[in-house]
């Protein structure tokens, strides 16, 4: 039974890392950006909660009614600034400015925190655990964490199908001169597109927080997790990103129950060997059938 604990703890796991790559498959698909910076934005994202939770005397679990829309207006007011600038003089500058606010992000949090490890106080909610034997027990904020991905996935899945702006950024995606040149301002569609994207983030930030501790170089390794999700996955598919973060979570769980210094590793060598025998991960793998 101890492998289908650690297989449970993966798929709950899973969800955290699906959550987090989320808004990086959609600016990539989208617009075709790597954002380096994502991981730092989503640390950004768990400082902010640390600060407005004691001024507004918000329960922590609360925190996203304040984060969430703040990252919704910086995704919208970035993109049309400087992603958008960056976009226009190709995509190896954007993957070179997104690096270089990687940095600066990392580099002022530590000015204007410390190097401590902080984390999202949401109480209880913390250590209370579904008991369904004496070998599995399943942790609410886990569970919680998932149901939010999965959620969260489906709703951006209905918004893109079912709305009118939805079907926007699906032209645009698919043919941006077209879409301009019947009347579609396609910039503030990308716009919208980075508001939604940024404000996954903050989600995926606050989920963080709450699951474990942070630093202000946390951003790095939850940016790895996230790309290896979304490569795993199939680049550019939402609900590839959802499987391809149960698959990296379930590789480190099984891994780390056999050692627990084989965890991390064995997701890596998972992402290694998608990108070496199926490189366009599993979504991509249906699309080609």
């Amino acid at each position: 039974m101890i492998w289908v604990g650690a297989l449970v703890q993966g798929v709950l796991l899973g969800g955290l890392y699906a959550l987090s790559a989320c808004g990086l498959s959609l600016l990539y698909g989208v617009m075709g950006a790597i954002n380096l910076a994502h991981g730092d934005l989503a640390i950004v994202a768990a400082y902010l909660a640390i600060i407005v939770i004691p001024i507004l005397h918000l329960p922590g679990i609360l925190a996203f009614v304040i984060v969430v829309p703040v990252f919704v207006v910086l995704g919208y007011v970035g993109q049309r600034t400087l992603i958008q600038a960056t976009l226009d003089r190709g995509q190896l500058t954007t993957l070179l400015v997104s690096f270089g606010a990687s940095i600066i992000i990392q580099n002022a949090l530590l000015e204007l925190s410390s190097a401590d490890s902080h984390s999202i106080d949401v109480g209880s909610l913390v250590t209370a655990s579904i008991t369904v034997n004496s070998d599995i027990s399943i942790a609410v904020l886990s569970l919680a964490i998932f149901v939010v991905a999965v959620v969260t996935l489906i709703g951006i899945e209905l918004l893109l199908s079912r709305t009118t702006i939805g079907r926007l950024i699906r032209a645009v995606a698919d043919d941006r001169e077209a879409a301009q040149l019947s009347g579609t301002r396609y910039r503030h569609v990308f716009g919208i597109a980075a508001a939604l994207a940024i404000g996954t983030v903050a989600l995926a930030g606050l989920a963080f927080g709450m699951y474990s501790s942070f630093s202000p170089t946390s951003g790095s390794t939850r940016l790895l997790f996230a790309f290896e999700a979304v490569v795993i996955g199939g680049l550019g598919s939402l609900w590839g990103t959802l499987a391809g973060g149960i698959v990296l979570g379930v590789t480190q769980s099984i891994g780390s129950t056999i050692d627990p210094s084989y965890g991390v590793l064995a997701g890596h060598l998972v992402f290694l060997l998608v990108l070496a025998v199926r490189p366009s991960g599993i979504a991509g793998a249906r699309q080609a059938a």
